[in-house]
């Protein structure tokens, strides 16, 4: 192979694994935030406008779209992303810009960068993989009579639904799509960093009708299967597991179909399940979109907050409604997001069996939506027995923490609020200002109990600084990683909310041994590494303490 090809193809290496690291900046920092610290800027409509860094232009003629993530000056003729902006401002190369973006978005391109070209070629593996598989699912889901029956007689869904969310059927048969992915090449090891096979090998979705989960760029990044027998032992749904492409925290199912319909609206629909997504589709709600179950992140309002700042909560009137109400509202204040709710349901559980019942119904209800302060403070009403000094208290304190949290700056609002409940309860509006409530902390996992994190990083580990940030388990002396608080919440409700205290404390005792394991494992590898580095400087002094720290680790197995 010649100089100028063996070149080519490790900048093609390259620029594989910056790929990812730009596209984990974009989706991190807003292009107005980015563009803001060095331009006035103001909003025009849904852009921004501002005055030309580079020309002498009496009126703004600097433009920036959040929704499009770009900007444009038209009097010097110049325009790009937030790398290119930082490059022209700063005058540096596209490495520096991205150096110093990335310090900004906490993003670490030591993972992405060329020393890490195989994670950025299994990456790729996956995304072929799913893909596959995806187109295999819609043919078979063509060949079963009775598989198409369900799907567009019992679901009512229609031929437009089922190719837009791409809708397919895994067939019964334990290895039939193993056997597929495997004559077209892929391992039994990129099967399963895909997520599609079982503990033992098999198919992971069976007798089940499929929906792929998509990034925002309509990129397959994993499945949910609903079972279409329902047997005692089969759960309803089945979802792909943590891979490297599908993290459950910033996921949001339907948006790669929804957004052009969020842009034109200028608004959002969170409903709480997939079918609810589809069947709103269906019925022309094409803004609707879910997270993983009812937990939403602030990884997840960020997007939404790059298309609109509207953003209309379906939520069960539950109490796991209300939590994940009362989390996003504590949430969005911090990207001046509205938030309200829709509740009108007609009696039917969800937006699904209305829109089953009637879609006009659906839709009437999506326009008929509440503020989520006003949907909240009624359902406080209905929890706490005002005619009772304790339920007088226990709403008195929940209402004013939850008007705490309304921006200082919207004094209007925050007055309406407080009006409301001050005559609700029959007191007077300086007696309500007055009561002091202390807003609940997050928990946080103890400084002292951190160790640093790596590049890599098992579930086993995420798993168990989730129940250590619950606080129902003891740890001792175990040192625990640290991360995100709430993917960690979001992990804890996903996984152990229903779990009784013994049972976690088991789940916690084995993950210890687990982690330790691993990390005994990861640190003999590192030693390793090391000693080889030696050896070759010819540093015997060094060679032997190396040595010796390994036969520690050796005999600790």
């Amino acid at each position: 192979m010649v100089a100028y090809e063996v070149a080519y193809l490790l900048a093609r290496w390259y620029n594989f694994g910056m790929e990812d690291a730009k596209e984990e900046i974009r989706a991190r920092l807003a292009v107005e935030d980015v563009v803001g610290q060095y331009i006035e800027l103001k909003r025009a409509g849904r852009n921004f406008k501002g005055h030309s860094p580079w020309g002498t232009d009496r009126t703004p003629s600097f433009m920036v779209s959040p929704d499009k993530g770009i900007w444009h000056d038209f009097s010097s003729n110049k325009g790009g992303d937030i790398f290119t902006f930082v490059m022209e401002m700063e005058g540096c190369t596209f490495r520096e810009a991205l150096e110093k973006l990335a310090q900004q978005a906490g993003v670490e391109l030591k993972r992405y960068s060329s020393d890490d070209r195989k994670q950025a070629a299994r990456k790729q593996r996956i995304r072929d993989c799913l893909e596959l598989a995806t187109k295999y699912f819609q043919f078979c889901l063509t060949k079963n009579k009775a598989v198409m029956q369900y799907v567009f007689y019992k679901r009512n869904l229609n031929k437009k639904t089922v190719e837009n969310f791409r809708i397919g059927y895994a067939p019964k048969s334990g290895r039939a799509l193993v056997s597929f992915l495997q004559k077209r090449g892929f391992t039994a090891q990129e099967m399963e960093d895909a997520g599609l096979v079982n503990r033992f090998g098999g198919d992971l979705f069976k007798g089940r009708m499929t929906v792929p989960l998509m990034d925002v760029s309509g990129n397959v990044i994993g499945f949910t299967g609903r079972i279409i027998e329902q047997d005692d032992n089969s759960p309803k749904y089945l979802n792909t597991p943590e891979t490297l492409l599908y993290n459950k925290g910033r996921h949001i199912f339907g948006l790669s179909q929804a957004k052009d319909a969020i842009r034109r609206s200028d608004f959002v629909v969170v409903v709480e399940g997939n079918m609810d997504v589809i069947s709103s589709h269906q019925a022309g709600v094409c803004q609707a979109v879910a997270t993983a179950g009812t937990a939403m992140t602030e990884m997840h309002l960020k997007s939404f907050a790059r298309l609109t700042k509207d953003i209309r909560l379906a939520y069960d009137g539950d109490e796991a409604g209300v939590r994940a109400a009362e989390r996003a509202i504590s949430m969005a204040s911090k990207f001046g997001i509205y938030l309200s709710v829709i509740d009108d349901y007609h009696g039917c559980k969800d937006a699904d069996e209305l829109i089953q019942k009637d879609p006009k119904l659906w839709q009437d209800a999506v326009e008929n939506y509440r503020p989520a302060l006003e949907w909240l403070l009624e359902k406080y009403v209905a929890k706490y027995n005002l005619k009772t000094e304790k339920g007088f208290q226990e709403y008195t304190t929940e209402a004013k923490r939850l008007i705490d949290q309304i921006d200082p700056a919207d004094t209007v609002l925050r007055e309406k609020y407080e009006r409301i409940v001050s005559e609700r309860l029959g007191i007077s509006l300086e007696a309500f200002r007055a009561k002091k409530v202390a807003q609940p902390e997050k928990k946080k996992l103890k400084k002292t109990n951190v160790v640093k994190n790596t590049t890599v990083v098992s579930r086993a580990e995420k798993n168990l600084a989730a129940l250590a940030q619950s606080g129902k388990v003891d740890l001792g002396d175990f040192e625990v990683r640290e991360f995100d608080i709430d993917e960690l919440a979001f992990i804890f409700d996903e996984r152990y909310g229903k779990w009784n205290e013994p049972d976690l404390q088991r789940e916690a005792k084995e993950l210890m041994q687990k982690v330790s394991t691993e990390r005994q494992e990861a640190e003999r590898k590192e030693l390793e590494e090391q000693i080889r580095a030696a050896e070759k400087v010819g540093d015997e002094k060094l060679e032997e303490e190396l040595m010796l720290k390994l036969s520690k680790i050796l005999r600790q197995k």
